[in-house]
This record gives C-alpha cells, sequence and structure tokens, in this order.
C-alpha cells in the first residue's frame, strides 16, 4: 500500500479539500502513475453533490487522468518506468462477457469498475479518481500517450475526446459527410476537431452567436444560430450524422428534422427531464434516434493515436487543484472555454 494525496469531498455539501487516501500495491500486472493532470468533467460534479443520487463518501473524483509511469508488475509488457500513459473512465471490467469481448468494456453486463465512485470488479474495495498524486491501475485499462500531444491539454481526451469520437467513428464518419454538433462546450470542441480531421464537413449548431468565432477557429465550416426558426428550415435534410452534446432541455424533434435520408442523431448529453419524441420525423426518413457512453479500451487508444497523428488536444484551463471549487462553480455558469484541467503537481 502507498498513501496518496488527494482532493476529497466527505459530502454532498462539503467543499473539495486535501485529504490522504491508500492506494494497492504494484501488483504483477499493475501500472503505477504519479499524476501530473486531471480534468474537470461536468459528471464530476454531479457525482460529488450526489446529483445522481448514487454518491459514495469520501470521494475522489476525476477520469481524465495522465501522468507518468513510476512503477510497473513483473508482468507487464507495453508500458515501462518513465512512460507517459493515462487513465480514463474505466479501471477494470469482467473481461469475459460478450461486451468485453468485442472490446465495449464500457457495456460490461456484469457492469464495469469506474475510476471513482465506484468498486473494484471484488465489488468492495472502492475506486478513487484522479484529484490526486498517484493512482494504480491494471495494464490492460492503462492508456499510452504520445510525446507529441500536450499533457495538459491530453487529459480531457480520456472522457470528452472519446465520448465524442466513439460515435463519430460507429457512424464511420468519412471525407465529405456532413457533420452538425449541438452545443459548443466540453464536448462539442471536440466533436469539431475530430470531425473536421476526419474529414467531414462540420457545422456548429448553437443558440449564442457569440460562438461562431470560436466555432470557426475550431474547424467548424458553417454555424447555425438554433435560437433562430429559420434555421431549421433553411438546414432542413442537410446532416448525415448530428452529434449531440447538450445536457439541457432541448427539442430533439427539430434537430431530427435536419437529417438527411438515413441520416442519424447521436445523444451525448442527458437532460434531466425525459424529452418527447415524435414518431414521424424518425419514420418518414428512417433515420435513427442513438446515443453513445465514451468508449472501450482499443477505440480509446485508438483516438489517443488519431489525435496525436492529427494534434488534436482539448483547449484547456490549466489551474491549481486549490481552486477546484470555484471552478466548479465556474462551470456551472459556463464559465470555461473549454475545460479545466487540475495541476495535481499543486498538490
Amino acid at each position: 500500500m502507498t498513501t496518496a494525496k488527494v482532493y476529497a469531498a466527505a459530502s454532498a455539501t462539503s467543499p473539495l479539500a486535501p485529504f490522504q487516501i491508500e492506494r494497492r500495491a504494484t501488483g504483477l500486472h499493475d501500472v503505477q502513475i504519479e499524476i501530473a493532470y486531471c480534468g474537470i468533467c461536468h459528471s464530476d460534479l454531479h457525482q460529488v453533490r450526489n446529483e445522481w443520487g448514487n454518491s459514495t463518501y469520501p470521494m475522489v473524483p476525476g477520469h481524465e487522468i495522465v501522468g507518468r509511469v513510476t512503477a510497473v508488475g513483473a508482468h507487464v509488457k507495453g508500458l515501462k518506468v518513465g512512460d507517459l500513459a493515462g487513465v480514463g473512465c474505466l479501471v477494470d471490467s469482467c473481461r469475459a462477457c460478450p461486451s468485453c469481448q468485442r472490446h465495449l468494456e464500457q457495456f460490461c453486463e456484469k457492469g464495469a469498475a469506474f475510476s471513482y465512485n465506484g468498486t473494484e470488479m471484488d465489488r468492495t474495495t472502492p475506486t478513487y479518481g484522479g484529484y490526486s498524486s498517484s493512482v494504480v491501475v491494471d495494464e490492460a485499462f492503462t492508456l499510452k500517450i504520445s510525446p507529441k500531444l500536450d499533457l495538459a491539454a491530453t487529459a480531457p481526451l480520456l472522457c470528452a475526446g472519446i465520448t465524442t469520437y466513439s460515435p463519430l467513428r460507429h457512424w464511420k464518419t468519412k471525407k465529405g459527410d456532413k457533420v452538425g454538433v449541438v452545443g459548443l462546450g466540453g464536448l462539442g470542441h471536440m466533436a469539431v476537431k475530430i470531425a473536421a480531421a476526419m474529414g467531414a464537413e462540420v457545422t456548429m449548431l448553437s443558440t449564442s452567436k457569440a460562438k461562431e468565432a470560436d466555432a470557426r477557429k475550431l474547424g467548424a465550416h458553417h454555424f447555425g444560430l438554433t435560437s433562430d426558426d429559420t434555421t431549421f428550415k433553411q438546414l432542413a435534410g442537410q446532416f448525415d450524422l448530428i452529434i449531440d452534446t447538450i445536457s439541457a432541455p432541448h427539442d430533439y424533434n427539430k434537430y431530427l428534422g435536419l437529417l438527411r435520408i438515413e441520416g442519424a442523431m447521436v445523444l451525448l448529453g442527458v437532460p434531466p427531464e425525459p424529452t418527447p419524441v415524435s414518431a414521424f420525423p424518425l419514420i418518414m426518413g428512417r433515420r435513427t434516434l442513438s446515443g453513445s457512453l465514451i468508449g472501450g479500451l482499443q477505440e480509446t487508444q485508438e483516438m489517443l493515436d488519431f489525435c496525436a497523428e492529427h494534434g488534436i488536444v482539448s483547449e484547456i484551463e490549466l489551474i491549481p487543484v486549490q481552486q477546484v471549487n470555484a471552478a466548479y462553480e465556474r462551470m456551472l455558469k459556463n464559465d470555461v472555454r473549454y475545460r479545466f484541467v487540475l495541476d495535481l503537481k499543486t498538490l
């Protein structure tokens, strides 16, 4: 066992504060990582404040973890001390069910082990996340990071990057496809960058005209102002794929009408209330409304390699860990462009 410095929440109403936890000893198949940076995901805030009703404490959030390998087990083959490595949303799965066999560990039929606010596969040992000085993870759930990438700005790729890459890859986005991205935030800005790098013609769909300049800098070719109803008439039947990143209530039916025949709309955001969906925009064009959750380990490594090849990282604001509570409040006000990243060296 080793002691790790962390920032933890003691309850749903308490701020994140300095704390210490015990990490397991590095086993035969394990990798120990000294954490350099960890991104802040909006889901961290939901979990810390028990807004999903499943939180356990003390809680150490963080699933966008990057750093340097400091120890490896005797049976580890793909990583060595000194390598750059990362850990995303998952730290284990059953590895035997049909989903795991298809490299879809996020859909493990026995329930994957998430990076924090969960347990290891023994269902008793709690998992603690990346607001921490170190982490120990099985090699099979550790990701290699190219030295070509800016390490701090790579951290959000472990969630925001793979969450947007996975549906683009699943729906086989290619050169010439027309892709609409709904919402320019932590997820949306990564969807724009990745879709553009895949060769798609990208349109940012936003309620804020002020987002247009940023969207174009990030790689969007067009901009649609969705607070103006005429936009939905002008863009009707335009898109092969729509990536919807919005977690606020909004009308899915309007966006379904923007799809071409046999187009698909993929939900990444989780609005707080169910959204009514009419059958007509689906039936009349054999359109698909779907959802997507992060990605498996193989696909996440593929995403990191793709981003290294194309020079893609997240747009970040790097902050000391002592500012994490203020960052949560700013995040609620959408006051970040586009992802906070904690500098864990400040622990």
